[in-house]
């Protein structure tokens, strides 16, 4: 495949939307069954409050780079298949929309003065806090990052779980902390 050849630009440009949309799934499963699963160790810093500008679940997005990496020297540089450069990209290009989304939008761990209007990104932030009610390993409910079930779909199924595993707000009474969960599970 070369670079100069249209139909090839094409073929890239397609491959690399298909590893940006395959990337949401991959990522859901990794969540899911990896980090709140064996890779826990890692990911629980992330269900904590943090205390500085680092956690050690920010350890994910080097692991995940690394393939990126390879592809695009591999395909760039070693003589690989060029399709593994477009590949690399489509990866570095759904972290970049996660580390938008996840990290500025829902977390603010940069400054910024952003208020959802769509009915999407209400959804899909609402969906990540949700997921970060519960502080436990199990328990937790939205695993997707761009793509993610109703709210009132996930309010239903933590009440169903007897809120297994939420926290409890901080310096809060218990009966006090029990209503502000009730709030946050009926909220609309």
């Amino acid at each position: 495949m070369r670079y100069d050849d249209p139909m090839n630009w094409a073929l890239g440009i397609l491959l690399f939307l298909g590893t940006v949309i395959f990337m949401e799934g991959f990522a859901y499963a990794a969540h899911r069954w990896i980090m709140h699963g064996p890779g826990w160790f890692l990911h629980e810093s992330h269900h904590r409050p943090r205390t500085g500008n680092w956690e050690l679940n920010d350890l994910y997005a080097a692991i995940f780079a690394v393939p990126s990496f390879v592809m695009i020297l591999g395909g760039v540089q070693l003589g690989w298949w060029p399709g593994f450069t477009w590949i690399g990209a489509g990866i570095a290009a759904y972290g970049a929309i996660y580390f938008g989304f996840h990290d500025i939008i829902v977390h603010k761990r940069l400054p910024t003065r952003y208020l959802p209007k769509s009915d999407y990104m209400k959804r899909i932030i609402q969906a990540h806090r949700l997921h970060h009610v519960v502080e436990t390993k199990e328990g937790t409910v939205s695993f997707g990052f761009l793509v993610a079930p109703r709210p009132e779909d996930l309010k239903a199924e933590l009440k169903k779980r007897a809120r297994a595993g939420v926290r409890r707000p901080a310096g809060a009474q218990e009966r006090v902390g029990a209503e502000r969960q009730d709030a946050l599970l009926t909220e609309k």
